[in-house]
Formats: structure tokens, sequence, C-alpha cells
């Protein structure tokens, strides 16, 4: 620690990402990553993009783009907010939205950054536990609360939490700012920008990283009631005025409008869910249902992070994370094919 810290530094527990091992010939099924590579269209994108532009400043407001999601979204272009990746949109998220008297509210096993936005920006929070079966009960989100924030699919669950639900909650807590995190949507569930027009204190955040294979980029987006749009660029105002590079926003733009690309590689990774979800079922482990690109699961009879550093020798990465409740589940990227094949031809070893 140093003496120059501020005191702030001093209380910050920072989030701990997945591994980036730099090793090569490794089946890496840690970090959620995409298998496939992005679209055509988007490579074709960035080498236009390459020249004597690179030189000036990007659009400050990505206007292009914002064009591009709203089209996509059938919104306005000032219902959309973008930054790089989701992780900064709900960075600003917390700054503009979530600061109120009461505490917020999310889900105790869930997207971990969640707290450490909290520690960095002061802001009260509470914990609402999962039910046994690892599920949101949106009941338990009617206490009085500053707002909330639920990832939907859950991470690392998987678990879906209906439209209808949603709703619900919503309408529960008019007075509060919910922010639905959709960074896995694209692999099962459906969005709940549906309900925008009904629930003006909605905010869902998604991003490019997962289902259209932009993880390189960074490049995530918020969909919301224009005031709420207004509140986290007034906070990206006196942050970055520039937060897109010239090529992420020519990629995100080109990704968005390849949808049968979209369509195609998100369908393969849900259909290679599927076969890994029935095999490892079949080998004895338990399986948390999963509308997102990775599987939760346990052994009854094998110690997890005895079983990730088995597959760690072979050569096979996956996630454990030593927390209360979850420290026996690992937390499994579907890959391609042939990757999901060695993992279960590893375990078979066993």
């Amino acid at each position: 620690m140093s003496k120059y810290w501020s005191d702030l530094v001093h209380r910050l527990t920072p989030y701990v990402p997945g591994e980036q091992p730099k090793l090569s010939g490794l089946v890496k099924l840690n970090t959620n990553e995409n298998p496939y590579p992005p679209s055509p269209a988007v490579m074709e994108a960035l080498q236009r993009e390459l020249g004597d532009g690179l030189r000036l400043y990007p659009d400050p407001n990505s206007e292009r783009l914002k064009a591009s999601i709203a089209d996509f979204f059938g919104l306005a272009p000032d219902q959309v907010f973008v930054g790089n990746g989701s992780d900064e949109v709900l960075a600003h998220a917390f700054q503009a939205l979530l600061k109120h008297e009461h505490p917020i509210l999310f889900p105790d096993i869930t997207y971990s950054f969640y707290p450490v936005y909290c520690g960095l920006y002061g802001i009260d929070y509470r914990t609402v536990p999962l039910d046994e079966e690892m599920a949101i009960r949106v009941d338990d989100y009617r206490a009085p609360n500053g707002g909330i924030v639920l990832a939907n699919p859950n991470a690392p669950t998987g678990r879906l939490l209906e439209l209808e639900a949603i709703d619900r909650l919503l309408a529960a807590n008019p007075e509060s700012p919910v922010i639905i995190d959709e960074a896995y949507i694209d692999f099962g569930g459906e969005s709940a920008a549906g309900l925008l027009a009904k629930h003006p204190n909605l905010l869902v955040i998604q991003t490019l990283s997962k289902s259209r294979s932009l993880a390189g980029l960074r490049v995530g987006y918020a969909l919301g009631h224009p005031q709420l749009i207004e509140g986290l660029e007034r906070v990206k105002g006196s942050f970055n005025s520039y937060p897109l590079d010239r090529l992420a926003a020519a990629g995100a733009v080109a990704a968005l409008q390849d949808r049968e690309y979209f369509e195609q590689t998100r369908h393969r990774v849900m259909a290679t869910r599927e076969w890994l979800r029935e095999a490892l079922q079949q080998r004895g482990f338990l399986v948390i249902p999963s509308s997102a690109n990775f599987l939760f699961v346990r052994h009854p009879q094998r110690d997890a992070a005895q079983l990730a550093q088995f597959l760690r020798d072979r050569h096979i990465i996956v996630r454990h994370f030593r927390l209360p409740r979850i420290e026996q589940y690992l937390r499994i990227t579907v890959g391609q094919d042939a990757e999901c094949r060695a993992l279960i031809d590893a375990i078979d070893q066993l």
C-alpha cells in the first residue's frame, strides 16, 4: 500500500476478471468469450477505417452507432447510450442513477462488479438471496430501495428471469431505477427492451462482446427513456467525452447490420450448450438451467477446486469461484464443438 493513495483507494476491493493465460494450446472455457470469429463484415469495416482518419478524434456522440442500435430495437437515437463495453456503461449508470437515500438491491450471487461499483461511488447496497435453485424471486424486491440491478440471464448461474417477472418487478418499483444487465440475453432470452415504452424507470444494458464476438473492441450500450439516457450522457461528458474510438464504432455498426451472421452463430452456441448440458448430466453433474453461453455445474462426488485443477492439468481452463454458496460450482463457457468434446473426454478420464 502506498502512502500517496487517497483514503478511497485503501478501501477499494477491485473486481478480479477471469484469467487470460498467455499459453498456447489451451482449451479456454473460463471467460465466456464467443468461440466464433466476428462477422466478416466487421473485418471489412475495420479495414476501411484504417488510414489517415485515425489521426482525427472520433465522433464524440457516436451518432452512426446510436442510429444503428436504435434501428435494431425500433427505438429513437435519444434512447441509446454507448460506452467502452457494458462495464463502463454500468459504471456510468451506477453513478448517474443509483446514489439515493435507500440502498440499492441486487442478488447475493450475481456479477461481482456490482459491489465494486458501490464501493467506488459510495453507494449503499443490500444483497437479496437467490432461492435454493439459484433463481431470482422478484417478490423479494418489494422493499424500499434506491434502485435495482439484475443480470438477466444471471451470472454466473445462467438462469433466465422471464419477461413477465421483470414487468411485475418494474410495476412494483415505479419510483426506483431498475437496471437489467443483458450481457447474455441473445443466447436464449427475450430482451426487456420491449418494456421500455411501458416503464420509464427501466434501463437495459447490453454488450457486443458476447453474441457478436467483439470482446476485443469493447462496445456496450444502454437503452432507456431519454431522461435516463441524458443522466448517463452528463456523467460521460464529465468523465470522457470520446468514449468509443473509430475502429470500435465502425466494427460495432457492421456487426449490428449483419443480422444473418448473428443469428447463425448464436444458434450454434445454443445448440452446443444443449449438447454439453446433456453430456454433463449423463456423467452425474447437476446443471443449472442456462440461457447464456455458459453452464454452471457441480458434481455431488467431486470437489470443484480439485476438478478445476484436474482439467487445468490437461490444458482445459474453466472458472471456479471461491465464494459462499457457490464454492462447489464450476462455470464452463460453451466453446466450439471440438473444445466441448475435449472437456468431456477429460472428464471421462475420471
